[in-house]
C-alpha cells in the first residue's frame, strides 16, 4: 500500500506516514459518492445546513487543536494558524446565512405572466472533485466544499500533501458533525492521487493551487462538458501614490507581502512607488519588514516562520541572484537561513525591473521588489505587464484617483488603501493566468448549481 510522508518544515523531522489512496481506492470512493448524491440532495436544505452549523461550532471547540495541526504540517506561525480558523468562522456564517436564500426557486414571470409561470431553480452539480491547496486549507477548501454540500452534492476532496493532517481534521468533524462519510470523502496522496481524481467521471473540477498543475487539469477534462474552477495564483502589484500616508502604506503593505511569509496566492509581490515619495517608502517599509520576528512557528511572538515547501527555498534563492546579477540591490534578507528545515530571510529589493524574475514569476516567498514609477500612467501599464490578474491595489488619499486607476487594471479584486483581503461577501476570481470560475459570494453559491428553467402553464 503506497504511504504519505508528512514532514514538520521548521526542522525537517517526519510527523506521521499515512496509508495512501491508489487509483483503485479513488475509483471506489467515487463509486460511493455517486451513489450517496441522491440521498443527500433529497434532504431539506435546513438539514444539510444543521450539518454545516454544527461543523462551525466544532471548529470553534477545537481550534486549538487544530491550529497546532496546521502549523505543525505547513509551517504557519501559531498565531496565523488561529487567525484562519477564526476567520472561517465567519465565512461558515456567510454560507449559513445565505445559501436558502441564493438558491430559493424564483419567480421571473415580469408583471403579467398570463397563465404562464417561468420560475429559475438550482439543482446540485452532483459529484465535485475538491482538489484544495496546503497555504489556507481552511479557507480555500471551505470555499468549496462548504456551498457544495449545502448546495447538495457530495464532495470527493484531496487536500495538499502539505496539509493532510488538516483535511483529515476537516473530514472528522464534518462526519461527526451529521455529513455521511460518503457524502464527504477525503483521499491521502499527492499530485498521481490527483490525477487520479481528476479520471473519474465527476460533474465539476474545482482546484486551487498553481498556474502549472491548473493548466494540466484544464488540459486533463477537456472535451467532457463538466463544471471546472480553477484559483489559481497570482503577481498581485500594489502602487503607492506620491499623496499617500507612506508610514501607514508602509506597514500595510509589508504585512501583505510577508503575511504567511508570503505564500497567499492575493500576497503582495510587485510594489511600485511614485518616485517623488520612493526614499521615504523604501525606508519605512525596510524598517517594518526588519522588525518581523522569525522563529519557531509554536512561539505565539513569531511573525515569519518556515516555507511549507522545500523546492520553494531555492526558487527563491534563484530569484534573488537573477536580480543581483541584472543589478538589483539587496536591503535586507536575501539568503537562505542556515537551520534545519525550509527557512529564507525576508527578503527587500530595489534596483528592479521587469526583466527579472522576481518581477515577472510568482515567488510565494518572503520576497519583494520595489520599483519607482514617474506617475500613474506608468503605473498602470506595470501592473497590467503580467500573465497573470488576481489582485492589485492602490494607496492614495484620493478615492477618484484610485477608482479611475483601478478601473484600468485588469484583476479579479481591486483594493483602495488594503491588500491581502477576502470578504465571503464578495466573488474571488482572477484574469488570465489566475484562473476561471468564481468562489465566495452568492455567485459561489450558485457555481454548485445548474440553473433550471421551469416554464409553467396553469391549465
Amino acid at each position: 500500500m503506497p504511504t504519505l510522508k508528512i514532514t514538520n518544515p521548521a526542522n525537517g523531522r517526519p510527523v506521521a506516514a499515512l496509508p495512501a489512496d491508489d487509483a483503485a481506492s479513488v475509483k471506489a470512493k467515487y463509486a460511493a459518492a455517486r451513489d450517496a448524491q441522491p440521498r443527500w440532495a433529497a434532504l431539506p436544505a435546513k438539514k444539510r445546513l444543521d450539518a454545516i452549523a454544527k461543523f462551525r461550532a466544532a471548529v470553534i471547540a477545537q481550534a486549538e487543536e487544530l491550529a497546532a495541526i496546521l502549523t505543525t504540517e505547513v509551517g504557519k506561525p501559531i498565531a496565523q494558524s488561529r487567525g484562519e480558523l477564526k476567520g472561517l468562522v465567519g465565512r461558515l456564517d456567510f454560507f449559513l446565512a445565505e445559501t436558502v436564500r441564493t438558491l430559493r426557486p424564483r419567480n421571473v414571470s415580469g408583471a403579467n405572466p398570463g397563465a404562464m409561470m417561468e420560475v429559475i431553480g438550482h439543482e446540485p452539480l452532483g459529484v465535485v472533485a475538491n482538489i484544495s491547496a496546503w497555504n489556507y486549507p481552511y479557507f480555500v477548501g471551505a470555499n468549496v466544499f462548504v456551498p457544495a454540500l449545502a448546495a447538495g452534492n457530495t464532495v470527493l476532496y484531496k487536500p495538499s500533501e502539505f496539509a493532510t493532517l488538516t483535511g483529515l481534521a476537516i473530514a472528522r468533524l464534518l462526519h461527526a458533525s451529521g455529513v455521511p462519510d460518503d457524502a464527504f470523502i477525503p483521499l491521502v496522496g499527492a499530485g498521481e492521487v490527483g490525477a487520479a481524481l481528476v479520471k473519474q467521471p465527476v460533474d465539476g473540477v474545482f482546484f486551487t493551487g498553481s498556474y502549472g498543475t491548473g493548466k494540466r487539469i484544464a488540459q486533463a477534462v477537456r472535451g467532457r462538458m463538466i463544471r471546472l474552477q480553477l484559483e489559481l495564483g497570482g503577481k498581485d502589484p500594489v502602487y503607492v501614490c506620491g499623496d499617500a500616508d507612506v508610514a501607514a502604506a508602509a506597514a500595510g503593505i509589508a504585512d501583505g507581502a510577508f503575511y504567511n511569509n508570503g505564500q497567499s496566492c492575493c500576497a503582495v509581490e510587485r510594489i511600485y512607488v511614485e518616485e517623488r515619495i520612493f526614499d521615504a517608502f523604501v525606508s519605512a517599509f525596510v524598517a517594518t519588514v526588519k522588525g518581523f520576528r522569525v522563529g519557531d512557528p509554536q512561539d505565539d511572538a513569531t511573525y515569519i516562520g518556515p516555507l511549507a515547501r522545500a523546492p520553494q527555498v531555492q526558487v527563491l534563492a534563484d530569484q534573488v541572484a537573477d536580480a543581483r546579477a541584472k543589478g538589483a540591490k539587496v536591503l535586507t534578507g536575501g539568503k537562505r537561513i542556515k537551520a534545519k528545515g525550509n527557512w529564507f530571510e525576508p527578503t527587500v529589493l530595489t534596483g528592479v525591473d521587469h526583466t527579472m524574475a522576481v518581477m515577472r514569476e510568482e515567488s510565494f516567498g518572503p520576497v519583494i521588489g520595489l520599483m519607482p514609477v514617474a506617475g500613474d500612467e506608468e503605473a498602470v501599464r506595470l501592473m497590467n505587464d503580467t500573465a497573470y490578474g488576481l489582485t492589485a491595489g492602490v494607496y492614495t488619499k484620493s478615492s477618484v484617483r484610485a477608482r479611475r486607476i483601478l478601473s484600468q487594471v485588469r484583476a479579479g479584486s481591486v483594493y483602495w488603501n488594503c491588500c491581502d483581503r477576502v470578504s465571503p461577501r464578495l466573488p474571488w476570481s482572477g484574469v488570465g493566468h489566475s484562473g476561471l470560475g468564481v468562489t465566495l459570494s452568492t455567485a459561489g453559491i450558485e457555481a454548485f448549481t445548474r440553473p433550471k428553467a421551469w416554464h409553467l402553464r396553469s391549465p
